[in-house]
């Protein structure tokens, strides 16, 4: 599998496939140079990310995005799709619930709902 996600008709690949990676033998540790990866002379973040996740998957992580700036979302969930499922799924009683599961504030949640219990809460006033 290549780590391919489905979105409004088109694929997105998140990870290049094991066939890709042929270059880093990552079974055993190895690195792309065919030796043993050393952790221990690791950058600080790989040395970290090898801990978390092992040194194949890391060895995986850096090839696909070596060189790149990243930020990691606070959220796990995107904003506009959560509350699609929290419109839904929302029973009048599990605010609670949903906040936990999809990772924002009951006070979210309570917008969400009450924007879609309001169609003309979005709507200017002028």
């Amino acid at each position: 599998m290549d780590g391919r996600i489905q979105g409004k008709g088109m694929a997105k690949v998140l990870f290049r496939k094991d066939d890709d990676l042929s270059n880093i033998k990552a079974k055993g540790g190895e690195g792309e140079m065919g030796d043993k990866i050393e952790v221990a002379a690791l950058h600080h973040f790989y040395r970290g990310l090898s801990e978390l996740v092992g040194v194949e998957s890391m060895l995986k992580i850096y090839q696909q995005y070596k060189g790149m700036q990243m930020t990691i979302p606070t959220h796990l969930y995107d904003r506009k799709l959560a509350a699609e499922k929290v419109r839904k799924e929302y029973n009048g009683q599990n605010q609670q619930e949903l906040a936990r599961k999809y990772g924002y504030s009951q006070k979210w949640i309570r917008q969400v709902t009450r924007e879609n219990g309001n169609p003309n809460h979005n709507k200017e006033l002028f």
